[in-house]
């Protein structure tokens, strides 16, 4: 039973809300302890567990790295440079950041890009500044609808261009549901059909970018009568 007992650190530490990383850390130690391992047993465990799921171990390599990027500035450096070129506008910066992802994605690079990696440390602090630069002083509420923009933008990007690839995962789960059901296709004509949708995804959320950039100036329009 006191193998059992990782399950209750689990319990106790997202009741206390506690890091989960952390949790899940010291209850696998716990339970690896009540079980009679040592210490280098558990953790050659989470070496393996990381070596046979090698997206675990990336997330650990990408996310430090970032880190130190924003701490030695890029955030500041990415809203200089955005900062600088006066035609940009948050409706016409994602409408290029949507195309970029829709193109690699549609390639099979769909990790190359992400919340992580790009929206958070450059993206959204880019559509920021153009904000800014179009608009002057934005609220609160601009700044955070911007943002929301910003991982949208990422998401109708990476899940209408990723279909385009024929060795993705969801090609094979479309292809085996419909075959479930007695329709028999092919991975590329499921792929080839992918096109005329992501365009058509293009095109409306596009669209919306660009009707942003109106919204934007138009309530910066009725602050100035204000």
């Amino acid at each position: 039973m006191l193998v059992l007992s990782g399950i209750a650190v689990v319990v106790l530490g997202f009741l206390l809300r506690l890091n989960p990383l952390l949790v899940v850390t010291v209850a696998a130690l716990v339970t690896g302890f009540a079980g009679g391992l040592d210490l280098l047993t558990i953790v050659a465990a989470f070496g393996k567990a990381f070596n046979d799921n090698r997206y675990v171990s990336i997330i650990w390599i990408v996310l430090p790295v970032i880190g130190l990027l924003e701490r030695h500035g890029l955030q500041e450096r990415a809203r200089l440079l955005i900062g600088q070129v006066k035609a940009a506008t948050v409706g016409r910066l994602l409408v290029a950041y949507l195309l970029f992802r829709q193109v690699t994605a549609a390639i099979g690079l769909y990790s190359i890009a992400g919340h992580a990696q790009t929206v958070r440390p450059l993206v959204a602090p880019m559509t920021e500044a153009a904000a800014e630069n179009k608009h002057g002083e934005i609220s609160d509420e601009t700044r955070d609808e911007v943002k929301a923009y910003a991982a949208a933008t990422d998401n109708v990007g990476v899940f209408f261009g990723e279909d385009i690839f024929i060795a993705m995962s969801s090609i094979l789960l479309i292809k085996g549901f419909l075959e479930s059901n007695g329709i028999i296709v092919t991975p590329l004509s499921l792929s080839v059909w992918a096109i005329p949708t992501a365009i058509v995804a293009f095109l409306i959320h596009g669209g919306r970018l660009l009707l942003l950039d109106r919204k934007l100036t138009q309530t910066t329009k009725a602050r100035a009568v204000r």
